[in-house]
């Protein structure tokens, strides 16, 4: 049985390591449990723990590349960093805002290393609210019982809705180091 959980958790940790088209992790969740003898909380657990160790190794590894980037990006996503920074209830509103939602979180992630975001109460966060949807999403998935993991993972990646939603997502990362925060909200205001 601990390999299975094992198999889960590596399943789950290189699709969260992903910059970009991973398939949503509650699907595998939902799709492992409904083909294992696993119980639904040692998935929702083991789920969570892998994608939030994901996403943080995703940061680290964004992190790394501000060193790489063009001075000009480096100093725009810094100074959006302290602007999210500057108040807790900031941070805990954009957090609450993603941790729950569907929308994909990696490009969170990369904007978070880039911009040297505090990330273990960012990723803490993330987990939470993993933990919750991943949930809710094993308890409605009674619907899913005849779908395949193959399927699923193929609609993640051909599903029209999910690639814009991704492009999105990636466009606004890129326009996350490309606004000049300083300028507009004042030097003051990214400050620490």
């Amino acid at each position: 049985m601990m390999t299975v959980y094992l198999t889960l958790f590596a399943i789950v940790l290189g699709v969260n390591l992903l910059p970009a088209f991973g398939p949503p992790t509650w699907s595998i969740i939902v799709l492992y449990g409904l083909n294992s003898q696993l119980p639904l909380p040692g998935l929702v657990l083991t789920g969570a723990v892998a994608a939030a160790t994901g996403r943080f190794g995703l940061a680290h590894g964004f992190r790394l590349l501000r060193g790489h980037i063009p001075e000009r990006m480096a100093k725009n996503v810094a100074a959006a960093g302290r602007l999210l920074q500057r108040r807790k209830r900031n941070t805990f509103l954009a957090l609450g805002l993603f941790a729950l939602s569907p929308v994909p979180s990696a490009q969170l992630f990369e904007a978070a290393g880039l911009a040297g975001i505090r990330l273990l109460p960012f990723t803490a966060a993330f987990f939470a609210g993993r933990l919750a949807s991943y949930s809710l999403y094993a308890a409605t998935a009674k619907g899913l019982e005849k779908s395949s993991l193959g399927d699923t993972f193929r609609h993640s990646l051909t599903s029209p809705t999910a690639i814009a939603i991704e492009v999105v997502m990636l466009l606004l990362l890129f326009g996350l180091t490309q606004f000049d925060w300083e300028k507009y909200f004042g030097e003051d205001a990214t400050k620490r």
